[in-house]
C-alpha cells in the first residue's frame, strides 16, 4: 500500500511535466505492469516514484549529453523497453562507483584496500551489493527504491559525482525542464537520502 502524501507528490510531479509539453506522455503504467517490473528487476518504486508512472510514462529523446549514459530515451521505457538497457540503467549508479575504485576510490567503511585491483573490485562490488538500490527517473537522475517512501531528493549520479538535482520529485521536474538553471534554497536542509549514497552528498 502506498502512501497518501507519496502518491500526490508523484502525480503533481506528473501534471508539472505534462504542462511543459516537452515530451509524449503514454498512458500510466498499470499495477499488473509495476508487479512485473519489480518482480523482474528485483527492487519496488518508492511511492511518489510509482505515482508518477502511474500517471503516465514520458517517453521522447532529446540530443545526447557529452560523456553520460544515454539509451534511445533517456526516459526509461519501463513498458516496452530492452531488459538489458533497463538492466544497465539499474546498475549505473554501483559500476560508476565501481569505475572511481578502479581509479583509486575506496569508501572508508570497507576496511583496508586489497593491494590487487582485482581482488579490490570484488570487494568493492560485495559492500556495493548491500547498497540501497538507486532507480532512474530521467538519464542519470535517480530516486532511492523503497515501497513506503517518498520526498527523497533527486540525484544526479555519475560515478562518485553525485549531487542534489532537486528537493523532491516535485522540485525536480521544474529543475530539469523549467529551462532555468539549478537552483536550491541555501537555507534547505537536506533529509539524509538513504545509506551510503548520502556519503557522496
Amino acid at each position: 500500500m502506498t502512501s497518501t502524501e507519496g502518491s500526490a507528490l508523484g502525480t503533481r510531479a506528473a501534471h508539472r511535466l505534462a504542462r511543459t509539453g516537452l515530451w509524449r506522455i503514454e498512458p500510466g503504467l498499470t499495477g499488473v505492469e509495476f508487479s512485473r517490473i519489480e518482480q523482474e528487476f528485483g527492487f519496488e518504486f518508492s511511492d511518489d516514484h510509482r505515482a508518477f508512472l502511474a500517471a503516465g510514462l514520458p517517453t521522447g529523446a532529446p540530443p545526447p549529453e557529452p560523456g553520460v549514459f544515454q539509451s534511445a530515451t533517456p526516459w526509461p521505457d519501463w513498458r516496452n523497453g530492452d531488459p538489458d538497457d533497463l538492466r544497465k540503467r539499474l546498475n549505473w549508479p554501483v559500476d560508476g562507483v565501481l569505475f572511481s575504485v578502479e581509479h583509486g576510490y575506496w569508501h572508508n567503511t570497507w576496511g583496508e584496500r586489497p593491494d590487487d585491483q582485482a581482488e579490490a573490485i570484488t570487494k568493492a562490488r560485495q559492500n556495493l551489493d548491500e547498497v540501497p538500490r538507486m532507480v532512474p527517473i530521467f538519464s542519470h537522475r535517480y530516486l532511492p527504491a523503497g515501497r513506503g517512501t517518498y520526498g527523497h531528493p533527486v540525484l544526479s549520479m555519475h560515478q562518485t559525482d553525485i549531487i542534489y538535482y532537486g528537493i523532491d520529485l516535485y522540485d525536480y521536474i521544474w529543475q530539469e525542464f523549467a529551462g532555468s538553471s539549478l537552483s536550491i534554497d541555501a537555507n534547505w536542509t537536506p533529509p539524509a537520502v538513504v545509506a551510503f549514497w548520502r556519503d557522496f552528498l
